[in-house]
């Protein structure tokens, strides 16, 4: 039988892996969401910037699944239906405005923004080890970088057509 001491121990790792899971997996979804969205285009430039965008969302899991596993813990392998419902809205839409960038770029808006408040939700609700919130922290800047870069080709839609 577990002492309260160990009891409460087991609770705060498994709190821990659950918030560092959801975010793997949050960020598996921004991957293929990128990787979706840079079909869906036929701008060359706007499929060189989503190309790297995925690239940084490999490297996001990478690093959350490394903090996992130092855990002692097995990370999730894969997204979430969520996701894949936003890549199937992504196809629909983007079928009906004939891959335009625009439509491409509102929903990868729209899906940073939903990681951003996710990241943000947990930082302010959770106290993470100094190490992983520091991991944390960066990746909330990189995604708050990438959502302005985001909007401001929005505006400049017409230099992407």
């Amino acid at each position: 039988m577990k002492t309260t001491i160990e009891e409460a121990k087991e609770n705060i790792h498994n709190e821990l892996v659950n918030h560092l899971q959801s975010l793997l997996e949050k960020n598996y979804d921004a991957e293929k969401g990128f990787k979706k969205a840079l079909q869906d285009t036929n701008n060359s430039n706007l499929k060189e910037y989503l190309k790297y965008q995925a690239v940084k969302r490999n490297r996001f899991a990478t690093e959350i699944d490394k903090h996992i596993h130092e855990l002692n813990e097995q990370p999730i392998e894969k997204g979430s239906i969520a996701g894949d419902m936003h890549r199937t809205w992504i196809d629909i839409k983007t079928a009906f405005t004939n891959n335009d960038a625009e439509a491409v770029l509102e929903e990868c808006i729209r899906g940073d923004k939903n990681s951003l408040e996710e990241y943000e939700e947990k930082l302010k609700d959770y106290n993470f080890p100094a190490e992983i919130k520091s991991t944390l922290i960066t990746q909330v800047d990189e995604i708050k970088m990438t959502l302005n870069n985001i909007k401001i080709m929005e505006d400049l839609d017409s230099d992407w057509k």
